[in-house]
């Protein structure tokens, strides 16, 4: 499981598995609880790249977002091999 602690979202942390290139149980810590839940669900068994290609840049508040975070999160995951 990687652990990720976002930076400028009302999330704090972001913890996922990452099984040959595919996001699977992501959970998002404090948040917009059914948002986020939604985000989750809708990237489980996604390719990691193209969950990135579709979170990466939006934008919420301070030039960041929950999904932004994710994709942030993934690239981290995915550089540490």
């Amino acid at each position: 499981m990687f652990q990720y602690r976002t930076h400028g979202t009302c999330s704090t942390a972001i913890t996922f598995d990452l099984v040959d290139g595919r996001v699977h149980n992501v959970r998002f810590t404090n948040g917009c609880r059914g948002n986020l839940q939604g985000i989750g669900r809708l990237v489980e068994g996604m390719e990691a790249q193209e969950v990135i290609a579709r979170c990466k840049g939006v934008q919420c508040h301070g030039g960041t977002s929950c999904p932004d975070q994710l994709a942030k999160a993934l690239e981290e995951a995915l550089a540490q091999g």
